[in-house]
């Protein structure tokens, strides 16, 4: 379980993403041999038609995939729209990690760049024996496996700010530039201290709001959130059995927390390919309620970055729209064009329950149930909404 959050945590964690967008951004990572790549192939096979976006080229190692929710399927269907655009989330494979990637070893400087360009990481963790694939450490070991990426992550960071004090320590020092650069020189040896001393990640400091102004423009990699995704063999993974499970929990912990989902790569091919097989036959008359852990993989992804999505719908469109939970109504225009939010005036808002409920807009406004909402509300995920604004 995650730790309780401190003030601070959620100050770094809602500003730290910047502003979100519909091209919210996943990276995979993890050891080599640990199945990542093969979870990128199920992903791909989810990905959303290339003509809904169409100034987004998507490259052979990212896919664009829809963020499941019914509610979605339940308004195109209620409105039969020419185009349909639901929430997604790109995810990007990154090339296997190992030791010493922070100075160079493997395709180190390529792979941390790679993890810059997100805005959080899902990391797969090997917790499955097999004689015909080797781990680049020898052995299996989801723990050690842990240590090894979060410490190159955390070299990383601490390399890059360290230039960034050193450079400016002299100009500091004879008061060039003002307070507003001492701030943030003290701001920077506070995360420096943090990252080198303490031997923390950055997501899991206390930071002002000044502080975290400071820190976002250098988009730390120990800033970014992480879900821990532990690939479990088949059998144990119907089994719900496993003995690295413990461990990775208690590990994951005393580094300050996360969320972990056990699934198995194997069994996921088997689902997205449809060839169940016998087993799998076999399984699901016996739980009939289990589903594919995509589902719950991309939400939990999607969720860690505490995002929540609106939509807009009529006969031309319905399309999903991207924005970070407690935003207010005109920041939330703002993600579909900015003369929305400096031009706002006020939002109609439906709730999707209302409507689901009352079958169509003509009975949620005879109801009373369409509100018309000022600048100071706060947009709840699954409104339904249409804005006006000045030109």
């Amino acid at each position: 379980m995650p730790p309780k959050k401190k003030a601070g945590d959620e100050v770094v964690r809602k500003v730290l993403l910047g502003r979100p967008s519909n091209n919210v951004k996943m990276g995979i990572v993890g050891m080599p041999n640990v199945g990542k790549s093969s979870f990128f192939n199920c992903l791909s096979k989810l990905n959303v038609p290339a003509e809904n976006f169409p100034f987004c080229t998507i490259d052979p190692n990212v896919a664009m995939v829809p963020v499941p929710d019914p509610r979605f399927k339940v308004l195109c269907g209620k409105y039969a729209p020419k185009s349909e655009v639901p929430p997604t989330i790109t995810i990007t494979d990154i090339a296997g990690l190992v030791k010493g990637a922070a100075e160079g070893a493997g395709l180190g400087n390529a792979f941390l760049s790679h993890i810059g360009a997100t805005d959080a990481l899902f990391m797969m963790l090997r917790a499955f024996e097999s004689a015909d694939i080797t781990h680049v450490e020898g052995d299996v070991d989801p723990v050690r496996d842990i240590a090894i990426i979060t410490e190159e992550l955390l070299l990383k960071d601490i390399e890059v700010i360290t230039k960034v004090v050193e450079a400016s320590r002299k100009n500091v020092e004879r008061g060039l530039g003002g307070r507003e650069k001492k701030l943030e020189f003290e701001c920077l040896e506070k995360v420096l201290a943090w990252m080198r001393d303490e031997r923390k990640q950055v997501r899991f400091g206390e930071w002002t709001p000044a502080e975290v102004e400071v820190l976002n423009r250098h988009q730390l990699l120990t800033a970014k959130e992480i879900v821990y995704l532990v690939n479990l063999s088949k059998r144990d993974f119907l089994r719900k059995a496993n003995k690295w499970l413990p461990k990775v929990n208690e590990a994951v912990a005393a580094a300050g927390g996360g969320q972990i989902i056990p699934f198995s790569v194997e069994f996921e091919q088997e689902w997205v390919d449809e060839d169940m097989g016998g087993t799998l036959e076999a399984y699901k008359a016996a739980n009939p309620t289990y589903k594919s852990m995509m589902a719950r993989i991309l939400k939990t992804g999607y969720q860690s970055l505490q995002l929540i999505h609106y939509f807009t719908a009529g006969a031309d469109e319905v399309k999903a729209w991207t924005i970070k939970d407690g935003w207010l109504a005109p920041q939330a225009a703002g993600v579909i064009h900015t003369d929305f939010e400096k031009g706002f005036i006020c939002a109609e808002v439906m709730t999707f329950e209302d409507l689901k409920e009352l079958g169509d807009e003509e009975a949620v406004k005879k109801a009373g149930k369409m509100r018309q909402q000022g600048k100071r509300y706060v947009v709840q995920d699954g409104d339904i909404i249409y804005f006006k604004f000045n030109n």
